[in-house]
This record gives C-alpha cells, structure tokens and sequence, in this order.
C-alpha cells in the first residue's frame, strides 16, 4: 500500500523547481546507454558540449556537410542520404517548413533538430583569414567543483601504512576553450577526481590534463590535429573511441556513424590518442592518417628470470587515489598509428582503415581460462574493410576485419524504410573470440570487441500522428568462456516501445523490456561453478506535462522482476519520482527538481535513473535496497556572459545505517552531493 500511496503522491504537482535541462533527446539515449555499460557516469560530454555550442551558432542547412549532420546524432543513414539527395535535384532550401518534403524525415524529428540548425542564403564556405578566425571565434571558461559531503572510510584512516585515499573528497573540473564556427577549435581541460591530491605529492596540480588544436577547412587538407584527438572506423571493430548508441536507444542507430578525426576536450583519460593527425580529401577520395604517443596506467608484474616486467591489466578509470592506483600510473606507454583512405560516391562508399599498436611492456593477463584469447604481447595490428550502399529507401553497411593473427570479426546490417510511417533495422555480427582489438567499440553486447555471434532485428511504427512504437529482439552467442561464465553462453534481449503524443504539451511513454543470460552460480554444496541462466524484466511509464510557458512536469515509475532458474521466487525493483521544471523566457533564475522513491530487494533488481545536474555534467546513478532521494538544481544568469549553476542531492535510506563498501563505505543512512559550476562565455 506504502508504494502505491507514493504514486498517488507524486502524480500531484510538487512545489521543486530547477535548471535548463540538457536536450530532451540525450536523456533516454545515454540513459540506456550507461545501464548497459553499468556505469553511473558517462566522462565523454563532447556531443553536449556540440549541441549546445549549435544552439547558438545554428547549421546553415544549405551548406552543412554529412560530417555535421551525423554529429548531431539524431539523423539514420537513410534520412541524411535522402536529405542530400533531395538538395542535388531540388536545389537549396528556402524555408525550414520545406524540410516537411524530404522523404523519411517527419514532423518529430524535425522539431528535434530546429533547435540546431538554420537557412542560409550562401551554399559555399567563405574563405577566411588564419588570423581572423583566431580572433573572432567564441572563447568559453568553465570551472567546476563537487563532493561528497559525508566522508567515506578511505579519508578517515590517518595510518599511511594502511590503503586509504591520499587527497579530499573534492572533484574539481577546469576548461577553456575557442571555437571559431566548425573551422577551428582549441583549448585544454584539467581535472581532478574524488581522492586524489589537489596541488600537492609528487603530482602538483590537477591530476589529468588534455589539450586540443583542431583546424577544419576546404580544399586537400580537410583538418589538422594536434594534441589530443579520437578516431573512429568503420563499424568500431577496430578502433572507436568517440560516444556512440546501441540498440535500446534508437533501433535505426545500429549504423555507427561519426567523422573520422574530432578534437578531444573531455574529462575521462583512456579514450583518446595524443599526437598529430591529418585528414586529406580530393575529389571522390578522402584519406587520414595519425601517430600518437601516450602514457596508461597499467598494473607492471615481475617477469620470470629476471626478464623485466609485464603487464597483468590496464586500467581504464584514471583514478589515481591510493597508493597502488599512484604507483600504477603512467606506467605503460602505448605508441600507435594509422590510417584510412576511403572512395565515395553519390550512393555507396567504401574504405580500407589500417591501425597498429606497440607497447613498451608487454601485456600477459591472469593465467584463467576466459582469458585464453585475450591480448598479449608487445605488437599488434588491425586492419578492416567498412562500406555502405544506398538503394532508394534501403541501406546496406559493413566492416570485415582482422588482427595481425588473421583472426576475423564481420558486421553486416540494413536499415530499410518500408513505408512512410514504417522502419526496418537489423544487424548480423559474428566475432571471433580470438579477435583482438584494443580501441574497438563495435554494436556488440559482449565488453570487448570479441566472442560473439548474434542477429538483431527491429522496426518502428508510426501508425498515425503523435503515436510512436518500436519493438526490436536480440539473439547471441559466445562461443567462448566470459568472466564470470565458465561455459558457452547464450543470451537474449528484446523490448518494446511506445509514445503517445496527447497534445501538444502532454506525451505518455512506455517500455516493456526482457534480458536474458548465463552466469556462474554456487548451488548448494556443488563445489564447481555451474553456470545457469538468469534474466530481469522491466515495465516503465513516463508521463511529461508543460503546464504552461514556465512550468513542466514529469512522472515515472518503473517495475523490474530479476530471476535465476535455481530460485522459485523473483526479485523485485521499484522507483517512482516527480521533476518539476521551472524555466521562465525573460527571467535569470531557472530551477528544477526531483523527488524520488525507491525499493529493490538486492543489487541484482537495481534501477537507473537520469539526473539534471549542472551544464555539461550527467549521471545514471544505480538505486537499490531501499530509500528516498531528492535534488534541486539552479541556474543564475548573472549577465550576458557568467552563468552560474547550482545542484544539491541527497540520498537517504531506510534499511540500513551503512552505504557502499571498503573505502567508498560511509557510516550512516544518507548520502549528500554539493556541485557548483560557473561558465564564462565571451
């Protein structure tokens, strides 16, 4: 009765209110995509930092190129195909209501990207001075500082001797940077993490740093890169390193699609090269090439008979707080370089991309069995063949590649648009599970770009105005042993989707979704680990209202039923909150806020849930066990160029006096979170 007494309350009107919200197309799709991950923060904010660069210097549709319309991430291959296509026969637009005509887009889709783009009466890019562009482009200065107001086991152990956190609970984030349009960009990004020393140890000042040059401009040289930038090919079986959506966000973005050089000014640490990289284009050809020299953090073992070191793991989080996490930093240096060179026409492309890595360690993982094909060595390289083909309404796209031990992964899908109203996606991916690829992010459930057959199929419906469905089911295989799963597995994966579009100011959404899978398990006194299936269905319903020019609301709640075959019974999850928006037109004060509830009966029922936070910051916090949180988020425009955001969360609990675990562990039922952020524009 407590739960439904909490839904009643909360489909009532709360008086919370809060900051300008990120885009609401983000939301649903990094939601999904850090529960996939199970990761409560995504680091990489560039497309953020992209869109929200857009809405005030908009695309000028009549001379956008493909690069920029797929870096809004909002268009299917098929739609910016067809966009292009409409504007061979027909010319350059004259209204945005013209946009209604391009076959596949419609009326939802164009209102997602009004925001962002715009008509322009010149189809050709003005040349421009070096000089002017370094002087009238747009500078941006953004200082951020969090924490966690209680503190954690790992700040209170005074013995050094013992493991413990060697800095304060203080996150700090500071980062300039220049955009002069798409034509030119620099800055540098300085951070500092939870733990860490802040201006003290051996390590003075931030713990991380990044800087970017990146010059775009017409003719052979298409872009310059200098400092740190990312790379993506393909299909990601050999190499990606930029944001990129799976299958439960939007079925028709099975597609990877991203320019193949971008500046990197992001928080996280692992995902980028850090050297030069030129991009080439003449004519129907376009080629790129880039060398990179960079440090990781990695765990270095003695060898036998005094034969060096080699390298146990790498590690990916950048965290450098303890004494261990400290010595294992810059340990390992990666050296690499590559290449692509692609063919294009009107309607098919095609490409050769080459990358090879060289490590001054060499790497040898655990002796396990599921780690019998992973990497090892000093060298090693990929090489692939991507290529896409668009026939009226259909779109074929691939990537064949292999390791240096001819080891083979193969994506292949389709995007087919069926009917006006009708859309049609699958993908086939079959991976070796003795492939190796070190940056590689392909559309593949497994955590690294190895081990895994499946075939995805999807389609979305939109019957009439207003009403949206998709549904999509996911079929795979790993023919090799996975942490945690002694055997061949086998999993699956389906969900379905509807949103219904009430009014103009009302939208009711709904999700049904099924995972099924196969895990070790200890059963009884059976000593061995014996490896049964386990799933969790989820049923969710949002319901998002704008009361009028200022105000906003939203509802959810959401259900989740997780099972093994060795238990009788299910656990279950449940969460409910209410947001109020409040974001007045002509006012300098925006708030908004949520208040929510939650119950699960382990870890395993867990729920997600976005958070608003301030400007370019987001998390999907993992909530389970049981308990209520709140937060307020505000927003100050102090003039024309500083903006000041405000946000304070906390989370308490009812069933237990302790949160987290070893040096993460906070004695108490409540959990509270302070961030301050200003952003000087000029």
């Amino acid at each position: 009765m407590k739960k439904f007494a909490f839904i009643l309350f909360v489909w009532a009107p709360l008086p919370l209110i809060c900051q300008e919200e990120p885009p609401e197309v983000m939301e649903e799709q990094l939601e999904t995509m850090v529960e996939d991950n199970e990761e409560d923060e995504m680091m990489d904010d560039s497309w953020w930092q992209y869109l929200d660069y857009l809405s005030k210097n908009k695309l000028n549709l009549n001379a956008v190129t493909e690069e920029e319309l797929t870096g809004l991430k909002m268009l299917s291959a098929i739609q910016i195909d067809q966009f292009f296509l409409y504007k061979r026969v027909l010319g350059n637009f004259i209204s945005l209501y013209e946009l209604q005509s391009i076959p596949a887009w419609d009326i939802p889709l164009i209102r997602k990207i009004l925001p962002y783009v715009t008509i322009g009466y010149s189809a050709s890019v003005p040349k421009e001075s070096f000089g002017k562009m370094l002087k009238n482009g747009n500078s941006n200065i953004t200082l951020r500082y969090g924490r966690v107001i209680e503190k954690a086991k790992g700040y209170l152990i005074g013995d050094t001797g013992l493991s413990r956190y060697s800095g304060d609970p203080s996150r700090w984030m500071l980062r300039y940077k220049y955009q002069y349009k798409n034509r030119i960009r620099y800055g540098f990004t300085a951070t500092k993490d939870a733990g860490e020393q802040f201006f003290r140890g051996n390590h003075r000042g931030f713990d991380f740093y990044s800087f970017h040059f990146f010059v775009r401009r017409p003719g052979i040289i298409k872009a310059i890169a200098l400092g740190d930038y990312t790379v993506n090919m393909g299909q990601g079986l050999i190499h990606w390193q930029g944001l990129s959506f799976g299958k439960e966000s939007d079925i028709s973005f099975v597609k990877k699609q991203s320019e193949i050089l971008s500046p990197y000014n992001s928080s996280g640490s692992f995902y980028f090269h850090r050297g030069a990289a030129l991009q080439l284009a003449k004519a129907n050809w376009q080629g790129a090439v880039f060398i990179s020299s960079r440090n990781l953090d990695a765990k270095l073992q003695p060898a036998p008979a005094d034969e060096g070191k080699f390298v146990s793991s790498i590690h990916t989080s950048g965290y450098h707080r303890t004494n261990s996490e400290i010595a294992d930093r810059n340990s390992l240096t990666l050296h690499s370089y590559g290449a692509n060179l692609r063919y294009k026409r009107e309607r098919w492309q095609s490409a050769i991309n080459f990358v090879h890595y060289s490590f001054d360690h060499p790497i040898k993982k655990e002796v396990r069995p599921y780690n019998s094909f992973s990497l090892s060595g000093n060298t090693f390289y990929n090489f692939s063949l991507d290529y896409s083909y668009t026939y009226k309404n259909l779109h074929s796209f691939g990537e064949l590649a292999f390791d240096n031990n001819l080891n083979r992964a193969f994506v292949q899908g389709m995007l087919l648009n069926v009917h006006a109203k009708a859309g049609l996606s699958v993908l086939y991916r079959n991976i070796s599970q003795s492939f190796q690829s070190f940056f590689g992010n392909a559309f593949n459930v497994n955590s690294t770009v190895a081990n895994e057959k499946g075939v995805l199929a999807g389609i979305s419906l939109k019957p009439f105005y207003g009403l949206d469905i998709s549904l999509f089911s996911d079929l795979y295989h790993f023919p090799w042993l996975k942490y945690r799963v002694d055997a061949p597995s086998y999993g699956r994966d389906f969900r379905w989707q509807a949103a219904y579009k009430l009014s103009k100011q009302t939208l009711i959404e709904s999700r049904f979704r099924t995972r099924q899978r196969e895990q070790n398990q200890n059963t009884g006194e059976n000593a061995l680990r014996e490896v049964i299936a386990y799933s969790n269905r989820s049923w969710r319903t949002q319901f998002s209202h704008r009361l009028n020019a200022a105000f906003a609301v939203r509802h959810r709640f959401e259900l989740l039923w997780y099972s093994t075959e060795n238990k009788t019974t299910d656990e279950k999850g449940f969460l409910a909150f209410t947001d109020l928006f409040y974001k007045p037109p002509m006012l300098r004060l925006q708030f908004n806020g949520r208040i929510q509830y939650f119950d699960t009966n382990s870890y395993n029922s867990r729920l997600y849930a976005f958070e608003s936070d301030v400007l370019y910051y987001y998390s999907v916090p993992a909530f389970y066990d049981k308990g209520m949180r709140y937060y307020v988020n505000v927003r100050y425009t102090l003039n024309r160029m500083i903006n000041l955001w405000l946000k304070w969360g906390q989370t308490i609990y009812s069933d237990k006096e302790v949160i987290g675990s070893g040096l993460d562990e906070i004695t108490g039922n409540k959990k509270s979170e302070f961030r301050l952020l200003i952003n000087v524009a000029f």
